[in-house]
Order: structure tokens, then sequence, then C-alpha cells
């Protein structure tokens, strides 16, 4: 039976039921099936998880597990804002009750993401390592006339998967994938309906939620002292803070949390916390070459320069605010 799990932030869900509620409608349908899953994150997409003090990113992940439980939904298995993963992230997680974590299957760690691991500073929860390689056929090259395996067809593809060594492949793209950074005129939606047949014609190949996965018996133990994500080349978290501007928006919003300990009102915690949301930072970016083409497609700003201007405005007009009361 085809098994898929979805990560939706609390945000985007607040956004859908007020501009697109048949959205969320659908959504809210597909977690009482009994084959979807969803992954526990951070309620507003944050990098909460990089703030010395960890309470408020604890904070965030239990306002977002409340809300999947409003939809019929216990999350087992923790996916960080843009996988952004260490050992002490871990260990938050497994001190949650999660069973499992997910994170990139980067080539430096020197272990295949074919397996189920245990982070070096846990005990019990089980680290799901992202196949890259074979989510990016599908994320980013499934449309690229200039690639050698174009056409990426259903059964080729599922043939990699039978050739795949190891328990398990993860696979994580995103949901614009089918039909926005894949038109459908690509094929990429004939693609994903065909899939789940051309996978079933392989006999030790099934699919499985994340918790499945999270079960497998660890091969080994992964060590990550130090933040790794899913993003951009360098794949650590320099697409949010690798310039100056970056840094002291960040640097900023953290520190109007101090003064919302004293005098915050729900509504202000909610405004501080929809300005911690990854992409503010993630617009700033002033990289070069193909990562910054990325960057540039996602942003709303004709620069990274008039979009500091525009968020830094908007931090200092909130902080005003807050001193104010």
């Amino acid at each position: 039976e085809f098994k898929v799990n979805f990560s939706v932030t609390g945000v985007f869900m607040e956004q859908a039921n007020m501009f697109a509620p048949e959205v969320a409608d659908s959504f809210r349908e597909l977690a009482r099936h009994k084959n979807v899953e969803f992954l526990a994150e951070t309620y507003y997409h944050s990098l909460a998880s990089l703030y010395p003090e960890k309470l408020e990113f604890i904070t965030q992940v239990a306002r977002h597990a409340d809300m999947l439980k409003g939809m019929g939904q216990q999350p087992k298995v923790f996916r960080n804002t843009e996988l952004i993963y260490s050992n002490e992230i871990a260990s938050i997680a497994e001190s949650m009750g999660y069973r499992g974590i997910l994170c990139e299957g980067v080539d430096w760690l020197g272990k295949s993401p074919n397996h189920a691991y245990v982070p070096q500073t846990c005990s019990n929860i089980k680290l799901l390592m992202r196949n890259y390689t074979l989510s990016d056929d599908v994320g980013y090259r499934f449309s690229a006339r200039s690639w050698n395996h174009y056409p990426l067809t259903a059964d080729k593809y599922s043939s990699w998967l039978s050739a795949n060594q190891g328990e398990c492949t993860n696979i994580f793209v995103d949901y614009e994938t089918f039909g926005e950074h894949h038109w459908e005129d690509t094929g990429i939606r004939e693609f994903l309906r065909h899939l789940p047949n051309e996978v079933s014609k392989h006999r030790h190949l099934e699919f499985a939620n994340a918790s499945e996965v999270a079960a497998l018996h660890a091969r080994d133990r992964v060590d990550v002292p130090s933040v790794i994500s899913w993003a951009d080349a360098e794949r650590d978290t320099s697409a949010w803070l690798g310039n100056e501007m970056q840094r002291t928006c960040f640097n900023e919003v953290r520190e109007i949390g101090d003064l919302l300990k004293e005098n915050g009102t729900e509504e202000l915690f909610h405004v501080w916390r929809l300005l911690q949301t990854s992409d503010h930072l993630y617009y700033l970016s002033t990289k070069s070459m193909s990562d910054q083409d990325v960057h540039n497609y996602f942003s709303p700003y004709d620069s990274p320069f008039d979009a500091f201007i525009n968020f830094m405005n908007i931090i200092r007009d909130f902080r005003q605010q807050v001193e104010s009361r």
C-alpha cells in the first residue's frame, strides 16, 4: 500500500485556513487516513533550535504537536526546520518523546543514508537520513532536459529504488515539486500517479511511514557535533546566517524575546514568532552561482538588500511597540 508522510507548519495551516480553507480541509482529511503520517516540527518554521537557550524551540515544537493532535495525529518523528540537525537537537527531540528524527544524508558524515542510526548523544531515538541524490532526482532534476537521465519515468525510478542497497530509502521533496517546481506539462503528476504501481512490481520494496522506519534496528551511531541542514551546497546554516545582514536580523529578533519575557502578551509573542520564520532570513542571502539563484527564485524582493531594509524596519518598529508596553 502507498504510504506518505507530510510536514506542514502551523503558520502554513493558519494561512490555508484564511486564504484557501479547502486546502486546509484536504490536509485534515489526509490526516485521518491510516497510511498518512504527519511529522513534528516547529510551529513557525523557525531557527529557534539555534538559540543558545532552548525553551523557545521546545515551546514551538510542543505547539506544533498540539496542532497535529487537533487533526487526529500523534507525531512520532521529528523534522526540524530545513532539516537543521545536531547532536544537541537530537537529544532535545528524544527528551520530548520522539522515536525518530530526520537529517540530511550529507557525504561528510561517512554513512550511507539507507540505514537507521542512533545519534551519538542519545539512547533510543533513531536518526533517519534523507537520500539526497534520489530525492533531488525528483525534486530538482526531473524536468532538466540537459540531465543525462532525462526523461525520468516511474519505471526507471522504481528500478533505481530496487537496486538501492540498505534497509530504507528516505525520499524527501518539497510539496511544490508536483506542479510548481515542475509544472504539470513536464509529466511530474503522471510520474507520481504511476510510481506506486511500478514500485509494487519489485517484491522486496514496500512503502513505509517514518515511524515504521524509525523502528528499524540501528546500524551504527552517528556523531554530528556541529549543525547541518539540507540547504545550499554547504549543507549548514549559511543559507540564513551566512552574512552580516542575516546575523544582525537574527540577533535583533532573538533579543526581542528577552523583552517579551517581562511584559509579553499572547498577541505580541505570536507576532514575534512570525518574525522568526526562516524565510525572512533566507531572502537576505548574498551567495553566488546556483545557490543564490534558488534564493532569488523564492524571494518576493528585487534584491537581498531591499529585503534587509524591509525586514529591519519591521523588526525595529515591532521592538519599539514592545518597549512602549
